[in-house]
């Protein structure tokens, strides 16, 4: 803690300029690695939550006409997505106007708050605390905090499946997209990283509130559903790309990927697992049971070696030098770029 304090200490005291771009990126990293989302706190994701909410439970209550509710889902998800990031920009803007300090004090709080790096490699460590310990019942119960399926009679290799599957997918739209947005962002210097990267953390929101092909939410989801997984194809490819450059199996991953992950439902779920499964030289999927229904999904990659605790902490190793890569190019191009006009 008293290296955050020593570093935000010498960050503010930059004038806020283009320069202060790098800075916002890379301490808002470092604050996610460091510590995360501190216990208690509350987070941008509770307040879209509670947002996304209020404006479903009123739909749902006023409206039964699928018709109707696929409009209102419109409206939700349009308005849910651009209405985060209109505020956050007005936000950042008051703080700036109080002082350019403050500004980037915020920014970086808001920006760390959109990776969920730490988030990950905690829920992964908090299931496999009791599992390695051999309390098979507490690792379900942890493990029943973080994913959707039924988790009462997992065996101790469906419940390493299911971190590994979880850890793997959520790399994307956790960690990897949030930062492909901020990036997006801090190209338009009259916008920023923040709220580009905040907008689409509302759209993640969306789909996983609302984003069912089930009722209630069906119609009401739909957008949100289809919306998030336009704006995730992107930079889920783009991560599926830079797993194979680093790792040297461009061309495994991505002829693996287009034999399994393809089968898959999600247009980004198998590609992102697929990758991980491939480098780890491991299999996922198969059957899984979501509140009582049993579903088959398809495999991904060949079960060289047996999923284990060392291969969901590669999994998460994995996800770090990703992340660290693109921030690492997107710097080195940004301080190119002004060092080349002057700035």
């Amino acid at each position: 803690m008293n290296q955050v304090c020593a570093v935000l200490s010498v960050s503010l005291g930059l004038w806020h300029g283009e320069k202060s771009t790098i800075l916002v990126l890379a301490i808002a990293a470092f604050l996610d690695y460091l510590i995360g989302d501190p216990w208690g706190w509350l987070h941008p994701v509770q307040v879209i939550g509670w947002g996304i909410s209020r404006y479903s439970q009123l739909v749902l209550q006023w409206f039964s006409q699928p018709q109707i509710r696929r409009i209102a889902g419109v409206g939700l998800g349009i308005g849910a997505i651009a209405g985060t990031g209109v505020i956050t920009y007005a936000i950042i803007l008051w703080a700036r106007s109080l002082h350019p300090a403050l500004s980037i004090l915020l920014e970086m709080i808001l920006l760390a708050s959109c990776f969920a790096g730490r988030s990950l490699r905690a829920a992964a460590e908090d299931v496999l605390q009791p599992l390695n310990s051999g309390d098979l019942t507490q690792a379900r119960q942890k493990l029943s905090l973080y994913v959707g399926r039924d988790t009462e009679n997992l065996s101790e290799t469906e419940i390493l499946r299911a971190i590994l599957e979880t850890v793997s997918e959520n790399a994307v739209d956790g960690v990897m997209a949030p930062l492909f947005y901020a990036i997006v962002g801090a190209s338009i210097p009259a916008i920023g990283p923040v709220p580009v990267a905040i907008a689409y953390k509302a759209a993640s929101t969306l789909d996983s509130m609302v984003g069912y092909r089930e009722e209630p939410y069906k119609d009401l989801g739909w957008f949100s559903a289809k919306l998030e997984d336009l704006l995730t194809w992107l930079p889920c490819r783009l991560t599926v790309i830079t797993i194979g450059l680093i790792f040297g199996n461009l061309g495994k991953i991505w002829q693996t990927c287009q034999t399994d992950a393809t089968k898959d439902p999600s247009p980004n779920a198998g590609w992102s697992e697929c990758a991980y499964a491939v480098t780890l030289g491991v299999q996922l999927g198969g059957t899984n049971s979501y509140r009582g229904v049993i579903k088959n999904k398809p495999f991904l990659g060949q079960p060289t070696h047996q999923i284990s605790p060392e291969k969901i902490h590669q999994a998460l190793k994995i996800t770090r030098y990703t992340f660290l890569t693109w921030l690492a190019i997107f710097c080195l191009i940004h301080i190119g770029f002004t060092s080349a006009i002057g700035y």
